[in-house]
């Protein structure tokens, strides 16, 4: 007999030749972040407790992020409102885990999001976010890197 599925998750993860504070501070920082992923802005640095905002030019419409936990440079756990959530809060989980690897001259980082509705409807969401996420990983890369931004004029 199999399990029936509740709640969709996923992982994506990438490499990062950059060392793990320094990859941890792409993400963290609002000015780095805004450079290669929030291309609309990101207000407020990722600390445990804070409210922030990430806007996509791509995508516009600022939208708040509740920071869970940030522990540099290891962790970073997010939430935010959605539709088609299984959370009894409404909202989903994301956790970026920061690894340093090749003795510290790369990094691995790894992001899962979890709390979407075995549905169609959260089934749609959770593989959008899937690909937003490893969208965002290959962005970071390319920025941190190499200063090259590839959301410009990827999304329209």
């Amino acid at each position: 007999m199999s399990e029936q599925i509740t709640e969709l998750s996923f992982t994506v993860s990438g490499r990062v030749s950059r060392p793990v504070s320094e990859v941890y501070e792409a993400v963290a920082d609002p000015a780095q972040l805004s450079k290669y992923f929030t291309t609309g802005g990101a207000r407020g640095r990722l600390e445990t407790g804070a409210d922030v905002t990430w806007d996509f030019a791509d995508f516009p419409g600022r939208f708040p992020v509740t920071v869970v936990e940030a522990q540099a440079p290891n962790r970073i756990v997010l939430e935010w409102d959605g539709s088609d959530t299984a959370s009894d809060t409404g909202r989903t989980r994301t956790v970026f885990e920061f690894a340093a690897i090749d003795e510290g001259t790369r990094t691995l980082i790894t992001i899962t999001e979890s709390a979407w509705r075995a549905t169609d409807a959260g089934a749609k969401s959770a593989f959008g976010n899937c690909e937003g996420w490893t969208g965002m990983l290959s962005a970071m890369k390319a920025w941190v890197e190499h200063g090259i931004n590839l959301r410009d004029g990827f999304y329209k």
